[in-house]
C-alpha cells in the first residue's frame, strides 16, 4: 500500500513497510528503525571489508616495494661484480689491479708514479687518495698498478752467486729524508780497524758489508758496530774478526763478511742504477763523519760523471768528511746510487765525490778476481805511472 507523505509514520503502527524511504537519516530512523538497523549492520560490513581490503593492499604494495628494493640491491651487484671483472683486465697493458689492502703504486705513461689508498673506481678512472689531496686518474694514463708491497716482486734475480739486490726503479717512490734515513740507518754500520775508522752497509743478509779499500787495506783486524734500532736507536752490536772478501785499491771498494747472529735480522740495501742519476737530483749520505755515528747529510747531484785517476765519480753537494768513506748514498727511493769516497780537500764545502753504483756492481760480480789473500795483505794490482822524460838541461 502505497501512503500519502504525510501517513508515512502510520505505516510501522500498523505493521506495514513504507514504499519509499525518507531522504532524511533522522526520520528514516524514526519511521522504519528495523530497516535502518540492517542497513547500518551492511554498512559496517562493508567498512569492515573495506578496512579488510585496504590492509591487503598496503600488505601487496609494501611487498613489492621490497621486491623492487631486493631485485634493484641484485642488480646494484651485478654492476658491481661486472665492474670489477672488467676493472681485473689490463690496463693499457699493465698489470691487473691489486687485492685490497695497503697503498696502491700507480705508474702513469709518462713514468710518474702516484702512491696512495684507492677511495672509488670507475669504468673509466680510479680516485685516489695521496694524503695531501684527492686525484682522479684517467684508466687510460695508468700504464702499471700493484701494491706497494708487492715492490719485492719486482727484485731482478741473478744467479746463485749473486750477493746484491736490484729493484726496478718503479718499484718505488721517492719519500722524504728523514723517513728514508729511519728505515735505513739500520743497515748502516761503522766498520774500525787499529788505524782508521769508517763507514760500510749490508748488501746481503746473510752478512755482507761494502766499503772503501782505503778504509782497511793492510789490517787484518777489523770490526764492525751495528745500529740494531735504526737511526733513532742507541743499542749497538759490535762484531768483531770480520773477513775481507774481496778488495781493489785501484776501484778504491773491499767487500766485508761479518758473522750475523741468529737473533739479528740485517736488512740488506737494495742497489739502484747510474743511468736513472740526473744533475741536480736531490740524493743523502749515512755514515760516521769524524766519529760522529748515524749522520745523515743531503744535497744535489752536482754532475752525473768525474774523472780521478782514470776512475769515473758522482760529484755531490752532500756533505761528507773523514769517517764517511765507505758508507751509502742514497736517492729519495731508497737505493744506494754510489758509495762516498772523497773530497776536494779537507776544507772544501759542497765538492764531495761518490763511486757510481755500476762500478760497485762490476767489482761485485768480479769479486773473485779481487779475492783476498791474508798472505798478502796489499794484493790487487795497481797500475805503476809509467816512466817519466828526463828533464831537459838548461842550455849553457
Amino acid at each position: 500500500m502505497k501512503w500519502p507523505l504525510f501517513l508515512a509514520f502510520l505505516a510501522p503502527l500498523r505493521g506495514e513497510k513504507p514504499a519509499f524511504i525518507p531522504h532524511s537519516p533522522l526520520r528514516a530512523y524514526l519511521l522504519c528503525p528495523a530497516e535502518c538497523r540492517k542497513m547500518e549492520y551492511r554498512r559496517f560490513i562493508a567498512r569492515k571489508e573495506c578496512g579488510s581490503e585496504m590492509a591487503r593492499a598496503v600488505f601487496i604494495v609494501l611487498v613489492v616495494g621490497l621486491a623492487l628494493a631486493i631485485g634493484a640491491t641484485m642488480i646494484q651487484r651485478t654492476h658491481a661484480a661486472g665492474a670489477e671483472k672488467a676493472a681485473a683486465s689490463p690496463l693499457a697493458g699493465g698489470s691487473p689491479p691489486p687485492a685490497a689492502g695497503g697503498r696502491t703504486l700507480i705508474v702513469l705513461k709518462n713514468g710518474n708514479q702516484l702512491s696512495g689508498d684507492v677511495l672509488k673506481e670507475k669504468a673509466d678512472s680510479i680516485v685516489l687518495d695521496l694524503g695531501f689531496a684527492v686525484l682522479t686518474v684517467p684508466v687510460e694514463d695508468i700504464q702499471e698498478r700493484r701494491l706497494e708491497s708487492q715492490a719485492a716482486d719486482l727484485k731482478l734475480q741473478g744467479g746463485p752467486d749473486r750477493i746484491y739486490t736490484e729493484v726496478d726503479p718503479r718499484a718505488h717512490q721517492e719519500r722524504p729524508v728523514k723517513a728514508l734515513a729511519d728505515e735505513l740507518g739500520g743497515s748502516v754500520a761503522v766498520v774500525q780497524t787499529p788505524a782508521a775508522l769508517g763507514s760500510c752497509f749490508a748488501i746481503d743478509d746473510r752478512g755482507y758489508f761494502v766499503t772503501n779499500c782505503h778504509v782497511i787495506q793492510g789490517e787484518q783486524e777489523i770490526s764492525i758496530k751495528l745500529f740494531r734500532k735504526g737511526m733513532a736507536g742507541s743499542d749497538t752490536l759490535k762484531i768483531d774478526k770480520v773477513q775481507i772478501v774481496a778488495m781493489s785499491p785501484f776501484m778504491d771498494l773491499a767487500l766485508l763478511k761479518a758473522t750475523i747472529p741468529p737473533d739479528v735480522h740485517l736488512r740488506a740495501l737494495p742497489l739502484g742504477f747510474s743511468d736513472s742519476i740526473q744533475n741536480g737530483q736531490t740524493v743523502f749520505a749515512i755514515g760516521s763523519p769524524l766519529g760522529l755515528e748515524r749522520t745523515v747529510s743531503q744535497g744535489i747531484v752536482s754532475a752525473r760523471r768525474r774523472s780521478f785517476e782514470g776512475q769515473p765519480f758522482l760529484q755531490m753537494t752532500a756533505a761528507i768528511n773523514p769517517g764517511n768513506s765507505g758508507g751509502p748514498l742514497f736517492d729519495l727511493r731508497g737505493e744506494v746510487i754510489g758509495v762516498t769516497s772523497m773530497k776536494a780537500g779537507l776544507f772544501s764545502e759542497g765538492l764531495g765525490f761518490a763511486i757510481p753504483v755500476d762500478t760497485l756492481k762490476s767489482f761485485l760480480r768480479d769479486r773473485d778476481v779481487y779475492a783476498f789473500d791474508k798472505d798478502n795483505p796489499n794484493n790487487g794490482y795497481r797500475y805503476l805511472p809509467p816512466p817519466r822524460k828526463p828533464a831537459a838541461k838548461p842550455a849553457e
